[in-house]
């Protein structure tokens, strides 16, 4: 099975100018917690709940004026849409990541694939990406 056939192809987005504030309220709006960063239907990075709390606020950002580019993600994981589900699952897992972005051929936004995709899918493949995240007990 190929990452098009059960990717989320509906995702949302954000500028890299928009300031911390209304990506929070995007977020909260929609019921998210991250938000692709593009420019030009190119993905340039991504921002999370956790980077506005962690990187922003926590660091003494004004979140009114202190625009995404500033604390998102800029090395982003990916994936392209012909790939293989099962390639993209040894992906997540060897980066610990719950979310993929996925890219058509010609690096443009096609969707995102996520660990909830994935249980949609199988549980059990969901289950190895989530497993991999979690620390060996000694």
């Amino acid at each position: 099975m190929l990452v098009k056939e059960i990717m989320k192809r509906k995702m949302e987005s954000i500028l890299p100018t928009a300031t911390l504030g209304e990506a929070a309220r995007k977020m909260r709006d929609l019921n998210i917690g991250s938000l692709v960063v593009a420019k030009n239907g190119k993905l340039i990075g991504m921002i999370t709940d956790r980077d506005i709390c962690c990187r922003g606020v926590a660091d003494g950002f004004d979140p009114e004026t202190t625009e995404v580019r500033d604390v998102m993600s800029r090395d982003i994981a990916f994936c392209f849409s012909y790939d293989t589900v099962n390639d993209a699952v040894r992906q997540m897992g060897q980066l610990h990541i719950r979310r993929l972005a996925v890219l058509n051929s010609d690096k443009t936004i096609a969707g995102l694939l996520s660990v909830d995709d994935l249980a949609h899918y199988s549980r059990q493949l969901a289950g190895e990406v989530l497993d991999s995240g979690r620390p060996a007990h000694h």
